[in-house]
């Protein structure tokens, strides 16, 4: 099976230390642009229980605060890690801040948005991440395999469908 490119990027964390998107090999991995100060900022809640929900079984939230949209998250990486830990009790990873769109977009975020797979929500449409709290959903062999709008909570049926699809995948 060929290597998916994704593995290939790397990560600035917000606790200052380097990763690669390769250590999520393996895993099922819903990457979000998150914002403090967001009319969807109470998603961090959602996000954390979908974590222990399905930490164990290798997957995992990676939230990459972003500050592009209406300066929702203009703390620095302590004050953002801070704020996720106390309010929400947030203990999935989190980058550093990162522009997801435009000429200095992460490399990250410039791969995930060429999505333009047959499973795509019909709530958003492939290109530029529209707002905070759009979810990419990642397998285990690192492709991209959904996408969801900012307004499909943590809890919503299709990103529980589809995260067991990757799951039984695996099995």
């Amino acid at each position: 099976m060929p290597t998916s490119d994704l593995y290939d990027i790397e990560l600035a964390m917000n606790d200052g230390t380097t990763r690669s998107f390769g250590d999520y090999r393996g895993s099922i991995v819903l990457v979000v642009n998150v914002a403090s100060n967001c009319g969807f900022t109470p998603q961090y809640e959602g996000l954390e229980r979908l974590y222990r929900k399905y930490e164990a079984d290798g997957f995992v939230v990676l939230g990459v605060p972003c500050n592009q949209f209406m300066n929702q998250e203009p703390g620095t990486d302590e004050d953002i890690r801070a704020f996720c830990s106390m309010n929400f009790g947030v203990t999935f990873p989190l980058t550093r801040k990162a522009d997801v769109r435009g000429k200095n977009q992460h490399p990250l975020y410039a791969r995930l948005t060429q999505y333009k797979g047959a499973g795509l929500s019909k709530s958003v449409l492939p290109g530029l991440v529209r707002w905070n709290f759009e979810k990419f959903l990642i397998n285990r062999e690192g492709i991209i395999i959904d996408r969801f709008a900012p307004t499909v909570e943590p809890d919503a049926p299709e990103i529980a469908a589809a995260i067991e699809s990757c799951r039984k995948a695996a099995a």
